[in-house]
C-alpha cells in the first residue's frame, strides 16, 4: 500500500494499479529509445506487473499501531512481505521468464546484498539461483547492458509512478519527497545525467529529457479513509466503506 498521510485522512493507493501505471508509462517508451524491441512486450508485462505480489497484501490494509498509520510498502513487516516478493515473482514466471527476471532483480535491490539478516539473505540468494536457471533455459542470448537498460526501464517508471502517488498533485518542487526532488536515480543514453519531473499544475507533470513518443494520461485509483472512521469503526471496515476516488494525470514534455 501507497499511504499518503493528510491532517484528517489517509489516502491509500494499491501496489498494483500503481505498478499497472508504470506498465503504461513502459508501453509510451520511445521505440528510438528501446533496445531490443523483441523483448518489450516482456519488459512491458514486468514493469505493469511488478509489483502484483502485494494484490494478496493490499486487499485489506494493515493497521502500524506504533505509528498510528496504515502499513505502507516501505514499513510493511518483513518476513510477510519478502514471502509475497517471491510469491508475486513466481506468478510473472508462469507468464514471461524474462519478466520474471527482471521483477527479481528489482525486489533484489531492495536489500544489500551482504544482509547479516537470515531473512534478507536467504531470499536473495534464492532469487539469484532462479535469474541463473531462467538464463541458462533461454534460447535468445541477451547482454548484460541490454538487461540494464530493461532493469532501468522498470525502475524509472516505478519511480515517476511512484512520484505521482507520493507527492501532494501540484506541490512545488523544494517540498516535494526528498526521493524525487533532485531527479530520478537512473541513466540512460538519453538521459546521462537522469531525468527530472516537475508538477506544472495539479493534474500536469512535465519531464525532462522527455523519454516517451507522446504526451499521455494515466489514472492510479486511491481511498480516502478517515481518521475519524478509523478510530470508531477499525481499519477494515474503515477502508471497505471510504470514499474511491482516481488521481489522473497528464505526463508531457518540459515547456519552453
Amino acid at each position: 500500500m501507497i499511504v499518503r498521510n493528510k491532517q484528517d485522512f489517509f489516502l491509500l493507493f494499491k501496489q498494483h494499479d500503481h505498478g499497472l501505471a508504470s506498465g503504461e508509462m513502459a508501453r509510451y517508451w520511445k521505440r528510438e529509445f528501446f533496445i531490443r524491441p523483441d523483448l518489450r512486450r516482456e519488459v512491458e508485462y514486468a514493469t505493469a506487473n511488478h509489483d502484483r505480489a502485494w494484490i494478496p497484501l493490499d486487499h485489506l490494509p494493515l493497521w502500524n499501531d506504533s505509528d498510528q498509520k496504515p502499513y505502507s510498502f516501505i514499513d510493511y513487516p518483513l518476513e510477510e512481505k519478502i514471502n509475497h516478493y517471491e510469491q508475486g515473482i513466481d506468478e510473472v514466471q508462469d507468464k514471461t521468464n524474462y519478466g520474471a527476471v527482471l521483477c527479481s532483480m528489482h525486489y533484489s535491490s531492495f536489500f544489500p546484498k551482504n544482509s547479516s539478516q537470515a531473512v534478507i539473505s536467504s531470499f536473495i540468494s534464492r532469487e539469484i539461483s532462479r535469474r541463473e536457471r531462467i538464463f541458462d533455459r533461454m534460447i535468445t542470448s541477451i547482454s548484460d547492458d541490454e538487461v540494464a537498460f530493461h532493469f532501468h526501464l522498470l525502475q524509472f517508471c516505478d519511480d515517476l509512478s511512484l512520484y505521482i502517488c507520493m507527492n501532494e498533485p501540484g506541490v512545488q518542487k523544494e517540498r516535494e519527497l526528498s526521493w524525487f526532488r533532485d531527479g530520478f536515480r537512473q541513466k540512460f543514453s538519453f538521459a546521462r545525467n537522469g531525468m527530472m519531473a516537475k508538477w506544472e499544475d495539479r493534474k500536469t507533470i512535465s519531464v525532462d529529457p522527455f523519454p516517451f513518443e507522446e504526451a499521455f494520461y494515466v489514472s492510479i485509483p486511491f481511498v480516502k479513509v478517515l481518521k475519524r472512521d478509523i478510530k470508531e469503526k477499525g481499519l477494515d471496515k474503515a477502508y471497505q466503506q471510504g470514499e474511491k476516488g482516481e488521481l489522473r494525470v497528464r505526463i508531457i514534455r518540459k515547456q519552453g
